[in-house]
């Protein structure tokens, strides 16, 4: 309806122009909005507002010259002139009511639309460091990534999703280095594991797995494990060192080779566990980009060559410093350590320089809260490599907060007393979970009741809103139990017959949605999806509550049906959005 509209506004400002009215470098665009009050009709403009200063005219004046030149049309009822100059349009019922048959015809296809025209983009998400199991946390920003990903793609967008594997750095080496530590514990070598290891089970499923299929080939004494090594935390010593102390020990007791396969077996067995976890939860992924291939393939060298170039590089105590103050960052950046090792950060500007040479119209990452500090500092890096970092969108996820049976539960990744995604799947359903996840705005905090979430009540959105659609396909089977039968066709002709309240409210938000997806997904905000299947599920139940369907009346009846089949689809629709199911039984 909305594009309707401004069309006809569009064929008059074009009329106005050929006969001179209107200069021909006008270049005011046709903004249209809904009315809060259907005493002021369906949609509302400004533009003789905007026009009427470069004109020279009254707003009220230039309001109605578009009136006026407005082609005739039977999508409008009447059209006013209301306060300083907006102009007012009333849909005409027969184009409210043909909304029911756009939504039959189009089916899976409605809401779609080609808005983006083709243009790439790239929407990196979840990336978390294949150091264990995906947690709750990372939970909303997959769900969250996957829905802007998806909304994008259903707007016209070429979209392609990528998820950044950390396979490279310390944290790597902390994991390898925890599952060769209990791999020894199998062994029967006796030690203290320490502080800032991987403590999870996982872990020592991993080292299982390689003390079976090589036995004591891995191991060592504990004097060769311990011996010269710093204190750890609980001795006085510090915890870090202490770690870093111990992967060099391994690395030099296994040796390259016997090491590389010691950290890959960890990297790879976690990495399948990931994939899995993600895929059982309707999250795919066009590119597994590893962070490795980045120094394989040269491109941290070439990244820090082409700020080096650009002046925007310097040496201090012997590492090399990125000037990212003069970008906008709040300090400047080591790019490399004094002992020749590039830094992470380094690999971030390498691997963003990377998805911008690979021609994106657009980049997105859906990073952590906590990595704020982040944006700033690769933003400086991409403008001083002479990148248009304005083309780079990054969406900071707020923690998701699980509770159960109104207690907080807590959770560490280093520790092993964390809620995998794989359990909080478990006990609440992927459902929940996906919509949970995107009911509020990624940038506030979000309170995941479980219990909440597994309830079956209006309370519980994701019930609610699938009970709307199991109720429509629970009709249907009512109507074939007692031998009726639907014809769409006389239902389309006997639209008229829809006169109630109810009714009216439901065209509405049928007609609705197609503007409600392309807002959504420009501003990247799932939950206007998750809040509008709530409000169109609560104005089903509350038609289906106050009416019968089945009635005697061929011709209402028929009619009745088609616009609850229009709700259904459309339920179905922004339900797919939002990686959410439509259940036809409840």
């Amino acid at each position: 309806m909305k594009p309707q509209l401004q069309a006809l506004l569009e064929q008059s400002l074009h009329t106005l122009t050929g006969n001179g009215t209107l200069p021909a470098d006008r270049s005011v665009e046709v903004q249209l909005t809904r009315t809060r009050d259907k005493a002021h009709g369906d949609f509302a403009t400004n533009l003789a507002l905007q026009l009427a200063k470069p004109l020279g005219r009254k707003p009220r004046d230039v309001a109605q010259l578009i009136i006026d030149h407005l082609p005739e049309s039977d999508i409008l009822d009447k059209v006013e002139i209301a306060g300083p100059g907006f102009i007012n349009l009333f849909i005409s019922r027969n184009a409210r009511l043909a909304v029911i048959t756009q939504v039959l015809e189009a089916g899976e296809a409605y809401g779609r639309s080609r808005l983006g025209a083709g243009k790439k983009v790239q929407v990196e998400f979840v990336s978390a460091n294949p150091t264990g199991p995906l947690h709750v946390g990372h939970g909303r920003g997959a769900a969250y990534g996957a829905a802007v990903a998806d909304l994008l793609e259903a707007v016209g967008f070429d979209v392609h999703r990528e998820y950044y594997v950390n396979d490279a750095g310390r944290q790597m080496d902390i994991l390898g280095t925890s599952v060769w530590l209990r791999y020894l514990e199998r062994c029967g070598v006796k030690f203290h594991f320490p502080t800032n290891a991987y403590r999870g089970d996982y872990v020592r499923d991993i080292a299982d797995t390689l003390f079976q299929e090589h036995g004591q080939d891995y191991a060592v004494t504990t004097e060769a494990l311990m011996d010269g090594l710093p204190a750890d935390e609980p001795d006085g010593g510090d915890k870090e060192e202490y770690i870093d102390a111990v992967i060099q020990r391994a690395k030099g007791l296994l040796g390259d080779n016997r090491y590389r396969y010691v950290f890959e077996l960890g990297l790879n067995v976690i990495l399948d566990d990931i994939r899995d976890d993600l895929a059982e939860f309707g999250v795919t992924y066009e590119t597994w980009y590893s962070e490795r291939s980045l120094t394989d393939k040269g491109s941290v060298n070439k990244a820090l060559e082409q700020l080096r170039d650009k002046g925007a590089l310097y040496e201090k105590d012997g590492a090399l410093w990125f000037r990212s103050t003069e970008y906008g960052d709040e300090k400047d950046r080591v790019v490399q350590r004094d002992n020749g090792q590039t830094t992470y950060f380094a690999s971030d500007i390498a691997y963003h320089m990377d998805k911008f040479d690979r021609g994106y119209d657009r980049v997105i990452d859906v990073w952590g809260a906590d990595h704020h500090g982040y944006v700033p500092r690769v933003k400086a890096a991409l403008h001083a490599m002479g990148r248009d970092d304005a083309r780079l969108d990054v969406l900071l996820v707020q923690f998701a907060i699980l509770y159960r049976g109104g207690e907080r539960v807590q959770m560490s990744t280093r520790s092993g007393s964390f809620v995998t995604l794989r359990e909080l799947r478990e006990e609440v359903g992927n459902d929940a979970a996906r919509f949970f996840y995107v009911m509020r705005r990624c940038e506030q905090h979000l309170d995941f009741d479980l219990d909440l979430a597994k309830s079956q009540s209006a309370d519980n959105p994701v019930y609610y809103i699938q009970y709307a659609h199991a109720r429509v396909c629970s009709v249907l089977r009512q109507m074939q139990a007692k031998g009726l039968t639907h014809d769409p066709a006389n239902g389309h002709a006997h639209l008229d017959r829809l006169t109630e309240d109810h009714e009216s409210a439901l065209l509405g938000s049928l007609a609705h949605f197609p503007e409600l997806v392309e807002a959504a997904a420009l501003a990247e905000e799932p939950h206007q999806v998750a809040n509008y299947l709530r409000d169109l599920a609560n104005d089903f139940h509350t038609y289906y509550n106050a009416h019968q369907f089945l009635v005697d009346d061929a011709d209402l009846r028929d009619a009745r049906l088609n616009l609850i089949l229009a709700v259904r689809q459309v339920l179905a629709n922004g339900l797919t959005l939002l990686g959410v199911s439509a259940p036809e039984e409840m």
